[in-house]
Parts: C-alpha cells; sequence; structure tokens
C-alpha cells in the first residue's frame, strides 16, 4: 500500500485507516435520489444568478473536482481498485464522494475541472452529464465546469456538451464570452468574487476566475498529441485580466495592486514538467501528459501579474503543487471511480481557500491569504498536504507551509 505524503501540522487528527469505496445504503440512496431529483430541461429559464461575494466571515472555498470521468451511473465499473473493492463499486462512488465533500467543507463555489464524463462509456451524453453534476446541482452551490479531452467522445459534440452544461441549474459556466467572436473551443469565461456585503469592497472583485477550454486533441495534422491554448484564448484572457486590474485600481476602494487570479483548465501546461520532489508538495507518479508545443500561455499569465495559481486535472495520478516564478501550478489528484487510477491510493480533492485582510476601520478588505489542501476519499476524509500558496504581504513570494488547518 503505497504512503500519503502528509505534513503533521495539518489535519493532524485525521489519521486513520483507508475505506473500501463501497458505498453505505444510505450513500447509494442519497446518491440515486440526488440524480432522480435535480434534473433541469436543457434551455429552461434558470433566473439571473447572484454574483459570487466573500462570506461574513472573510473567506471563500473553492472545492475542485478534477476527471470524474462518468460514464452510465449503478452499471459503469470502477478503475483500479482493490480486489476487495470492486464488487457493488461504481460511478455511483463518484457521487457519494462528492455529497462527502460537499458536507464536509461547505464550498462557496464548486468547480470542476474536465473529464466530467467519460464519452466512450457514456450511452447518453445529456443523462450522463446530468448525473455526474447532480451532486452540486442538489446543493444549491453555485458551481462552474470547464471540458477535458474525453466529454465529448459521447452522443454530443464538445459544443454541445457546454450547451447542456450552462443549461443546467445552479451553475456559473459559461458557453464563451458574448462579447468576443470567433474565440477557441467552448467554455472561456470569467467569474468575479465579490467583497463582503456592507464592506468597501462590496461591489469591487476582489478575487477572478478564469476558465478555459485546453482543448481535446490537436488539429494540426504535423503536431501530434493533445490540444493547447490557442492565441485567440490568450488574447481573450490578456483583455479581461487588464480590464479587472483597471477597475480594481479605480475607486471605489482603490488599490496599489491587481487582485489575484485563479485560473482552471484541464490539460497541464508544458512548465508543469519543471518540478521535481524537492520543489513541490504532493507527488508525481506518471508524466506529464501536456500539448507536445508550448502555446506560451504561462508566459502570457505572467505578463498579467494577476495570476497567482493554476488548477488542472487530466493525469490522474499527480497532485502536486508548485510554484514557478510566482504562479502555483496545480494539479487536484484523480476524484473519479470510473478513471484510471492506483488500486491502494485514495481518490481525492482539492480545496482552495481564499481570506481577507481586515482594514483599519475593521472591516473586510481586499485578499490577504491564498492556501490550499487535498482530502482523500476515505472513512475521515483525511486531509493531507495544506500549504500557503500566496500572501499579500509576501507578494508572491516562496510558498510557506500552513500552521494548522481548517
Amino acid at each position: 500500500m503505497l504512503t500519503e505524503a502528509t505534513s503533521s501540522s495539518f489535519f493532524n487528527s485525521r489519521k486513520t485507516k483507508r475505506h473500501c469505496p463501497a458505498i453505505s445504503m444510505g450513500n447509494l440512496l442519497l446518491a440515486i435520489t440526488t440524480i432522480s431529483l435535480s434534473l433541469v430541461p436543457v434551455g429552461a429559464e434558470l433566473g439571473q444568478q447572484k454574483p459570487l461575494r466573500f462570506g461574513k466571515d472573510g473567506e471563500f472555498k473553492i472545492l475542485q473536482v478534477a476527471d470524474m470521468h462518468y460514464a452510465d451511473g449503478k452499471t459503469t465499473p470502477c478503475q483500479d481498485v482493490l480486489p476487495s473493492q470492486v464488487k457493488g463499486c461504481s460511478d455511483l462512488n463518484t457521487s457519494a464522494f462528492i455529497h462527502r465533500m460537499i458536507e464536509a467543507e461547505r464550498p462557496d463555489l464548486i468547480v470542476f475541472t474536465g473529464d466530467n464524463i467519460f464519452g466512450l462509456d457514456a450511452t447518453d451524453a445529456a443523462k450522463s452529464l446530468e448525473e455526474a453534476f447532480a451532486p452540486a446541482i442538489s446543493s444549491g452551490i453555485p458551481w462552474a465546469a470547464v471540458l477535458g479531452n474525453h466529454d465529448q467522445e459521447s452522443t454530443l459534440s464538445r459544443e454541445g456538451v457546454m450547451k447542456h452544461v450552462v443549461g443546467l441549474r445552479n451553475t456559473m459556466s459559461k458557453l464563451n464570452p458574448s462579447e468576443v467572436h470567433g474565440i477557441d473551443g467552448f467554455g472561456n469565461y470569467n467569474l468575479e468574487v465579490h467583497g463582503v456585503e456592507g464592506s468597501g469592497f462590496e461591489n469591487k472583485s476582489v478575487l477572478n476566475f478564469f476558465f478555459l477550454d485546453s482543448g481535446d486533441y490537436s488539429t494540426v495534422p504535423s503536431i501530434p498529441g493533445y490540444g493547447w491554448i490557442k492565441p485567440s484564448q490568450q488574447l481573450w484572457f490578456q483583455r479581461t485580466s487588464m480590464s479587472l486590474r483597471k477597475a480594481y485600481t479605480n475607486n471605489p476602494a482603490a488599490q496599489k495592486g491587481p487582485a489575484p487570479g485563479l485560473v482552471y483548465f484541464h490539460i497541464p501546461l508544458p512548465e508543469f514538467a519543471s518540478f521535481d520532489s524537492s520543489n513541490f508538495t504532493g507527488v508525481r507518479q506518471e508524466g506529464i501528459s501536456s500539448a507536445s508545443v508550448n502555446s506560451g500561455f504561462f508566459t502570457t499569465m505572467m505578463e498579467s501579474g494577476d495570476v497567482k495559481a493554476v488548477f488542472t486535472g487530466h493525469d490522474h495520478l499527480n497532485d502536486f503543487c508548485g510554484n514557478l516564478m510566482g504562479i502555483n501550478l496545480c494539479y487536484a489528484g484523480g476524484f473519479g471511480y470510473h478513471a484510471y487510477g492506483k488500486a491502494g491510493w485514495s481518490r481525492r480533492a482539492r480545496v482552495v481557500v481564499a481570506t481577507l485582510e481586515k482594514t483599519e476601520k475593521g472591516e473586510w478588505g481586499a485578499v490577504k491569504s491564498i492556501k490550499t489542501w487535498k482530502r482523500l476519499d476515505d472513512h475521515s476524509l483525511t486531509g493531507i498536504d495544506g500549504q500557503a500558496l500566496w500572501s499579500k504581504s509576501a507578494s508572491g513570494s516562496r510558498r510557506k507551509k500552513v500552521i494548522g488547518g481548517s
């Protein structure tokens, strides 16, 4: 059995043996009930979404779910689990894990970073998408999604998949920016998180999310392998980042530097290969399956000056997070039970929390720090690898270990 890398000062009361992923009857019924009650017709009137906002406790929490690989539910078997865990293990274990994570962490936003369904094994793409996202939908928590390289391999095109996602309840996902024409891919959009209601930052975005479609496979015959973030997407990112930075430095509550930005997409950048075990937190158990060409998006983010971390999926056995020139490059680790994994190595999810500072007047102000950890799908949802990603006082300097944790 593999040993998990743990931090003794982080979740030190969470040490426990691994559990069999076979779910209880209660959780099974919960997963089935959620799926049956949470579906909405595509194209239904969803109403105006409320803007994302920091809570009265000065925190905003994000749950990242990578690579669910959902297919046909109860009839879809688990992959790469221990022999004793095979019986009764299915997509419903993935749904139960999401339920447990939501209950344990109560995130403010759930982000799905692609390969949400495994199209080759999904009989009906629309149905599989609805079932895959059902735990998030039924929770009432806002959620957002991007596409991976397997989502479009069933009965819907890549555009069709993203259109269906956008039509589901409680989602903040968007097909593409309404003001931009000719952008590559589907699911390029940004979300703003406003300050605490009643504070001087209540109408100002103090934390920005960028979501991009990293593609599926190369469409250039002479370039093999996976897709990449194209120039049209990078141009949109540059313009959006510039607009947000300008707004942040203007009144009300004008700030000197940019609000921190977090970026989510599926396929890791080539720069993820820059690390070894001496300079990241987590594990690397397989190669970095990035595109075979470097489209320069890391440089584009560096030039913007606001991006503090990038979060991807795709390589299920990697869950590390490393800092490269002030930008943290982070995997979530494989979440789904129908996805490839490693028997005895728990499925997992990444949590990120941004915390506000207090102003001289004693009210909540701008973002002070961003930290992260992961939870394992074991008996106690063990927390591991707590680390600080960024702090305002350090201005993006070398990351520090989190002391304590929650």
